[in-house]
């Protein structure tokens, strides 16, 4: 598997991956009929509009990594108490 493929398919980089598996397989599932995965178009949307908006909210505190690790993204979202998007 290339480089690029392994980074997008590693929880730690990718907080999305569980939304962008569910658009892709909503594609395969549907002929690529792209009006009917619109939720999970939006759902991966809003995903990477609120991991985006933490990063550079850490981004600006000085917190490195930037992006949380995968078990600090359970935290964040166990803290909020539901799925903000």
């Amino acid at each position: 598997m290339p480089m690029v493929a392994r980074r997008l398919r590693d929880p730690d980089i990718n907080p999305c991956l569980l939304e962008s598996d569910a658009s892709t397989r909503c594609m395969d599932e549907n002929n690529h009929d792209r009006e009917r995965c619109s939720t999970y178009f939006l759902k991966y949307k809003n995903c990477r509009k609120f991991w985006n908006s933490i990063m550079v909210q850490r981004r600006q505190k000085g917190v490195k990594p930037s992006m949380p690790t995968a078990a600090e993204r359970d935290e964040i979202l166990g803290a909020m108490g539901k799925m903000p998007y």
